[in-house]
């Protein structure tokens, strides 16, 4: 935890030169903004798609410690929720950890006209307060990403090994170098770690700064993908 603060301290604390990129737009007007948040025990990486200004697709990884984690692929349609999949482990009533996926399909009125709930090898009927909860947490994966926008922040990881920080981003590592020198004992005590790190920051053409960690783990870590768990 210690090397969490000080990472985030030296990155909070000083401007990164950079090669960013804008969100992506094509001749469809489809534009990708990501974002994230810690609550609790809980991590979560977003990725939202809008055409124009609707969103198109969206999807989460969200990681809960000891309770369990899944990743959501969702589909909508002029505001609505049309359908999703979601893929996890969760604490089945023994207090274990067992795999869970849940796919469900909704019509123009935001019904549910499809339904499939598996937890280990059981298959379970979804509530109707689950499938409300359902629909409550893509909302949620929106409007975060929409407020962080508007704030300029995208979720950013990658690895930090002492000096710079090379970004994943479509499968590619693009290279931060800090503009200033870092303090010997920022070097003396992070350049035998190589790092993975994931936060929000906001970018310009020639810096990045860091608002916020989400996550920090060793050099073996990988990079957290944006979930396609739906056939496009």
């Amino acid at each position: 935890m210690k090397k969490a603060f000080i990472l985030v301290s030296l990155l909070s604390t000083f401007l990164i030169g950079c090669s960013s990129t804008s969100p992506h737009t094509s001749l469809e007007q489809f534009e990708t903004y990501t974002g994230g948040q810690v609550m609790g025990d809980a991590t979560s990486f977003y990725w939202v798609t809008n055409q124009s200004t609707q969103p198109h697709t969206s999807a989460d990884y969200v990681i809960m410690g000891d309770y369990g984690w899944y990743k959501t692929d969702y589909v909508w349609s002029n505001g609505i929720l049309r359908e999703f999949v979601r893929e996890g482990e969760q604490r089945n009533a023994s207090i274990e950890r067992v795999p869970y996926h849940v796919h469900v399909r909704f019509n123009k009125s935001g019904e549910a006209v499809y339904q499939q709930y598996r937890l280990g090898s059981k298959v379970l009927p979804i509530q109707t307060k689950q499938l409300e909860n359902y629909q409550a947490e893509a909302r949620s994966v929106l409007e975060t990403v929409r407020e962080q926008n508007d704030e300029g922040l995208r979720m950013i990881q990658g690895y930090w090994n002492g000096h710079s920080f090379d970004v994943c981003s479509e499968g590619k590592l693009v290279r931060f170098e800090f503009n200033q020198p870092l303090p010997s004992f920022a070097t003396d005590s992070l350049a035998p770690v190589k790092s993975y790190a994931a936060f929000l920051g906001s970018n310009s053409r020639s810096n990045v700064t860091v608002k916020e960690l989400l996550m920090l783990g060793d050099g073996s870590h990988d990079c957290v993908t944006r979930p396609s768990l739906l056939k496009k």
